[in-house]
């Protein structure tokens, strides 16, 4: 009996788990995007309570603390835990929700660039080159400062940020596939353009798409983070990560805990994804699993 060989994603799936790094990355994100999800039943109180007997308290291994509040209260007798809990929700939600709508739009304009090619091509790219010209930040900035700051138009001006990696990836994975020989036994039986690129051309070029929107995931959360440390992200009394760290930037010296909390959960949540991501790229590069 003729052993059927297996696929290419179980080959990569079978060469992800070997890698101990990246499974316990992964492993590590999968129990803050939990934490998030089922934040109103494990956060300890109401991300939005005011504590006023407790304003500015220690956490509990610090002298002075308490475990009623195990990473202590912000500023305005908040529990710094809870707000942390529902923190991981937004920033996952607002990083996760660009990288999807990055995918979906950058891989449509890519494989349309080439597929199209010409001067609809050459429009669509320098496009991109110009958004690319500006600095991430501060093209974020300005756009959150025409449409307003809100959740929703933070994700908008990041998507529209990191649009143009993922209309660049796609484009060059689409090329590169369309140069190749089955693409070419695919036109010769007649498939018309749109089912060669969406049938034929896009399933072969899913894997640095996403690896790269594996990555971007940590980018948007940062960018996120960044806005909300200016005030232009999601708004008080919201508890979004950067929004806590900018809550807390007065108490830098006096009550540090305050800047820590939220720092290492941006830190520890990037840091997952970053690995995870490199483990998914080596995983799905075959020379890369080769060596």
């Amino acid at each position: 009996m003729v052993e059927r060989p297996r696929s290419p994603w179980a080959d990569a799936l079978a060469a992800f788990a070997e890698n101990r790094g990246a499974v316990l990355a992964l492993a590590i994100l999968a129990l803050i995007a939990l934490a998030g999800i089922f934040a109103p039943f494990v956060a300890p109180h109401s991300p939005l309570d005011q504590f006023r007997d407790a304003v500015a308290a220690p956490p509990a291994f610090a002298p002075g603390g308490s475990w009623r509040f195990p990473l202590g209260t912000d500023g305005v007798g908040r529990d710094q835990l809870s707000r942390v809990l529902w923190g991981a929700r937004i920033s996952l939600f607002i990083g996760f929700s660009v990288a999807a709508a990055t995918v979906l739009t950058g891989a449509a304009l890519g494989l349309a660039t080439a597929a199209i090619g010409g001067w609809f091509d050459g429009l669509v790219m320098r496009m991109m080159d110009i958004v690319l010209a500006v600095p991430s930040l501060v093209l974020a900035i300005l756009i959150v400062a025409i449409v307003g700051p809100s959740l929703a138009n933070t994700i908008l001006a990041i998507a529209i940020v990191y649009l143009p990696r993922f209309v660049r990836v796609s484009r060059a994975a689409a090329l590169s596939e369309l140069s190749k020989d089955y693409v070419t036994a695919a036109r010769a039986m007649g498939a018309s353009k749109v089912r060669l690129m969406l049938r034929t051309v896009l399933p072969n070029a899913t894997a640095p798409i996403l690896v790269v929107a594996a990555l971007g995931v940590s980018d948007a959360i940062i960018e996120a983070a960044g806005l909300g440390f200016l005030g232009l992200g999601a708004q008080p009394p919201t508890p979004e990560w950067g929004a806590m760290l900018a809550d807390s930037r007065d108490f830098l010296r006096a009550d540090p805990w305050m800047v820590a909390a939220p720092g290492i959960a941006i830190l520890v949540t990037v840091l997952a994804i970053n690995i995870a991501g490199d483990g998914l790229r080596d995983a799905l590069d075959p020379k890369l699993r080769r060596s």
